[in-house]
């Protein structure tokens, strides 16, 4: 089914992609034909020969190469494209997704883009004030791989040192189940719940999400004023 913009291929929530090109196309957000693209799923790969190891060792650069950031959420389309998501040091979940997909199709891995609304338990005073009081997160982001016959959902958005930080299970992926957030941290207190998933695409839905975030969230959610701090060094909100 097309949706939004040409070529790109939307599967709803009840049912899974069909494995094809587009999943494995270089896009506009996920320009996995890019040099610089190229270049990181080669040496992030290096000595695996099997799908699911080079998604396994992909996913890791990932995780924690780039530093959690959701203070970094902008609404300038640039800022989803794979390789300026790669010359940069920080994202949040969206940016991370589309970079582990765009990596694994680097790779020769089939991947597509899934969202899903999240319930955060994992927040600070600052963020939560600068999203309006919301702990509800639109579109939560998270790349979903093909390996070994299956769709894999794999969600990179938490490095290893924020989970210590704040006391949570970081997200392992073994290339074969699904590497979500974990519903509970720690110390058994609530964590991450999935409330509404909204399916999967061929490329990043950026004119979906720039507008229901534009209608969801408050101006200061987005914005460019600097936080003050960084996420990992906030008061958590319990």
């Amino acid at each position: 089914m097309a949706n939004e913009a040409s070529m790109m291929i939307y599967t709803p929530p009840s049912e899974t992609p069909e494995p094809g090109p587009a999943y494995l196309a270089s896009t506009r957000f996920l320009d996995c034909a890019s040099e610089p693209l190229q270049r990181f799923a080669r040496e992030a790969t290096a000595g695996e020969a099997s799908p699911v190891g080079k998604a396994v060792k992909l996913f890791y650069a990932v995780r924690d190469g780039w530093r959690y950031d959701p203070f970094a959420m902008r609404l300038d389309p640039q800022q989803y494209v794979a390789s300026n998501i790669l010359a940069a040091d920080r994202g949040y979940c969206i940016p991370k997704a589309i970079l582990l997909a765009a990596a694994a199709r680097g790779a020769g891995i089939a991947a597509a883009i899934g969202l899903s609304d999240v319930v955060n338990h994992l927040t600070t005073e600052k963020l939560k004030a600068r999203m309006g009081g919301k702990t509800y997160f639109m579109h939560h982001g998270y790349a979903v791989l093909h390996l070994d016959g299956q769709w894999v959902k794999a969600a990179p958005a938490f490095n290893i040192e924020l989970c210590r930080r704040f006391g949570v299970h970081p997200t392992e992926f073994d290339g074969r189940s699904d590497a979500l957030f974990q519903e509970y941290d720690a110390l058994d207190r609530r964590h991450m719940e999935y409330v509404k998933h909204h399916g999967m695409w061929s490329d990043f839905p950026y004119e979906k999400v720039n507008a229901d975030f534009r209608a969801f969230y408050p101006p200061s959610t987005y914005g460019e004023d600097d936080p003050g701090e960084r996420f990992e060094d906030g008061t958590p909100v319990r």
